[in-house]
Formats: structure tokens, C-alpha cells, sequence
């Protein structure tokens, strides 16, 4: 089915678990595709298929997609009717959920194409890796390997002819834009304490149409070019999250996910709370959590508290300050949940006595001591 014509020069077309971008003029593509990668100027379309389901489903062609990237390309180009020569792009995401975006400046338009999932196989750069390779084998780096369910798959295509150089630099203005996307729903990373840049499986494949014209030389932030890649990158790896994952600015409105990349989930949090809660309150929490938890005030709080630790994590305050800092804003945690903002002072006074440490054990202890203290008076009448 044709969802859509651009700038009369692709076309995209969506059939079963198949989205394919067809060139109506030939085109230049760079992408990280296994089976003909690099840099080409003689492509016909450029595929994203779904090899299966997110989770608990390994079919044949994910395995081939894996093992055998050349014979993978050749079976879904055979099953569809298509060129085998293209680009191809293979991912777990539903096709149905993709999101197209289209920019356009005078003469200059920028169309994206993007499905993704992150809840899985969110990563950040320098993350520990499970994999190491060595004559053209993958083997175990030492680290448990994680089934690699989540990969953001982006086709981006550009009007006008860019130089060599320009298609390089594309890719890195899409790159730092699915990354800004991912920050601004804070998003985290599956395999450290810090925020994700990505995915351990993103695939990009960047069209450029050869129009025998004098080629755009400049993708970067300074250049127009580089604005509507930002643009249309973002809107696209947000628009797909949302489908996919159901990730909306209001859905990151939570403290658990603020701290879930520290070990916490909700039962673990309740749990925590209730050390120092009587057990009569512990049940009105069990029964309220949600409540708590997407409490705007309590999320703000919770957030800062989160963003202060990586602040000393990274070195930029000094941990000399992290008992003045900390008891400061866990008290601000603790007013938020009570409600109680005359009591701020009274909060923070009782908080130097407990264990305050960067380690993730340690802090998770620190927000929900400061989370109970909250709400155990939350209800109570102060006189």
C-alpha cells in the first residue's frame, strides 16, 4: 500500500511487516546495513522489515538476519517481490507503528522514517558490551548477555544531492537527534546507571536524491539542512515510541521512572517506603502508589534529587556538599509528598542522621526514607 509520494522523488510503501522507500530517481545511500553497506549511489529502494515479535519470538528470518545478512536480504526481497539491490534494515518493531515526518525549507525538504522500542535494549554509549569479535565470529565479552529486543531504525531522505562528506555528517546530526529525543522522555539505559543515547541494534540509512546540481556540503547545526534532519528525526523517534511503546511525555511523569535505571521498580519502591511506614500506612500506600508516583510535585522532587546525584557522579559538585545538598532537597522530597511545606525545616533537620552515599543502594534508601517521612503526615493533623 502507498502511504506516501515526496518531492516526487521516493515513494513509501507499507505492506504486512514491510515498510520499503522507493526511488523514483536514483538516489545516494550511506547506511549500516550488513548486506551492502557504506557509502552507494546505485540503490533502488531501501527496506525495514519485521523479523518477529518483540519478545519470546525468534523466527527463521531473525535468526538469518543475524547469521546471514546477504541470504536474509535475498529471502525478504524474494517474499516481497523487491530489487535486491537496496539497503535493508531489520528490526523487532511494528511496522504499523512507524512514524513519517516531513520538513520543508524553500527548495530544500527532508523526509524521516522511523520505528523503534526502547523499553528492552536501551543503551548509552560506553555501556559494557556482552559481545566481542574476532574473525568474523561474535563470541562473549565476559558480560551476561540481555536478548537484544528494542532497536530505533531511522531512513532518512534529502531532496537535493550532498557531497560525500555531507552524507557522513547526516548521519551524525540523526544520531545526536534520536538521542536528544531519547533525553527529552528520559529515557533510561537497560545496562548502566545512566541515561540511553540509543539502542545496542539502531540501523540508519540516509538517501540523498543525485540531481546533478552542486551538492549541499553542510549537514551540521549551522546549517539549514541540519535543522530539518533534527526536526524530522526527533518528531519521528518520539512519534514511534509512542505507538510502539506507548511513550509520551505523560506517561514519564512518574518517580519510578526516574529511578528505575538505579534497580528500582514499584513493588521495590513500596517496599523501601514501608520501612518507615507503620503497617496501617504502608497498606494506604500499597492502595495509593500510583497516586504518589505521578504526582507531579513529588516527580519534580524525586527528579532533582536524581539529577543532583548524577551531578556527582560526573564530578561537577564536589562530595564535601553531599550531606548540606542532600538533606536540603530530600526534604523538598518529603514536603512535596506531605504537602507540608511548613514542615520543610523540620524535614531536613531529622535527614543528617541517615546514611546519605552515592552508591544505588544507598540512595534509593535515602528517597524513600524522605518519601515516607512525607507521607507518613501527609494525612496527619499537624498542631
Amino acid at each position: 500500500m502507498l502511504i506516501e509520494k515526496f518531492y516526487n522523488g521516493i515513494e513509501v510503501h507499507r505492506s504486512e511487516k514491510i515498510i520499503v522507500v522507493k526511488f523514483l530517481e536514483p538516489h545516494r545511500v550511506i547506511s549500516t546495513c550488513r548486506a551492502g553497506g557504506g557509502l552507494r549511489d546505485d540503490f533502488d529502494l531501501i527496506f525495514n522489515h519485521q523479523s518477529c515479535e518483540p519478545t519470546g519470538h525468534i523466527r527463521k528470518t531473525h535468526v538469518q538476519a543475524i547469521r546471514d545478512p546477504v541470504a536474509y536480504l535475498q529471502t525478504i526481497c524474494l517474499q516481497n517481490g523487491l530489487s535486491e539491490n537496496c539497503a535493508s534494515l531489520g528490526t523487532a518493531a511494528n511496522m504499523n507503528c512507524a512514524a513519517i515526518k516531513s520538513e520543508i525549507f524553500r527548495d530544500l525538504e527532508v523526509v524521516t522514517v522511523c520505528t523503534g522500542g526502547v523499553e528492552t535494549n536501551a543503551g548509552r554509549a560506553g555501556d559494557p558490551a556482552s559481545l566481542y569479535e574476532m574473525d568474523g565470529k561474535f563470541e562473549s565479552a565476559g558480560i551476561e548477555a540481555k536478548e537484544p529486543c528494542g532497536t530505533i531504525n531511522i531512513i532518512l531522505c534529502i531532496n537535493q544531492e550532498l557531497t560525500q562528506g555531507a552524507m557522513v555528517r547526516s548521519v551524525m546530526m540523526a544520531t545526536e537527534a534520536k538521542t536528544a529525543a531519547l533525553q527529552d522522555l528520559n529515557v533510561n539505559s537497560c545496562y548502566s546507571e545512566g541515561l540511553a543515547t540509543g539502542t545496542g541494534t539502531d540501523q540508519i540509512a540516509v538517501a540523498s536524491r543525485l540531481t546533478g546540481k552542486t551538492p549541499l556540503t553542510g549537514a551540521g547545526k549551522h546549517a539549514k539542512l541540519g535543522e530539518l534532519i533534527g526536526r524530522t528525526v526527533k518528531m519521528a523517534v518520539a512519534g514511534t515510541l509512542e505507538l510502539q511503546n506507548g511513550m509520551t511525555p505523560l506517561s514519564r511523569r512518574s518517580v519510578l521512572v526516574h529511578i528505575e535505571r538505579f534497580g528500582a521498580d514499584a513493588k521495590s519502591i513500596q517496599k523501601g517506603m514501608s520501612i518507615f511506614l507503620s503497617k496501617e500506612q504502608a497498606v494506604l500506600l500499597s492502595d495509593n502508589f500510583d497516586c504518589i508516583d505521578s504526582d507531579p510535585i513529588t516527580v519534580a522532587a524525586a527528579a532533582a534529587l536524581v539529577h543532583l546525584r548524577d551531578k556527582f557522579i560526573q564530578r561537577i559538585l564536589p562530595e564535601t556538599c553531599l550531606a548540606e545538598i542532600f538533606t536540603t532537597y530530600g526534604a523538598h522530597l518529603a514536603a512535596a509528598v506531605s504537602g507540608k511545606y511548613d514542615r520543610f525545616i523540620l524535614y531536613k533537620n531529622r535527614l543528617p542522621g541517615k546514611k546519605i552515599r552515592l552508591e544505588k543502594s544507598d540512595f534509593l534508601e535515602f528517597l524513600y526514607c524522605c518519601m515516607a517521612m512525607g507521607f507518613e503526615e501527609k494525612w496527619k493533623k499537624i498542631i
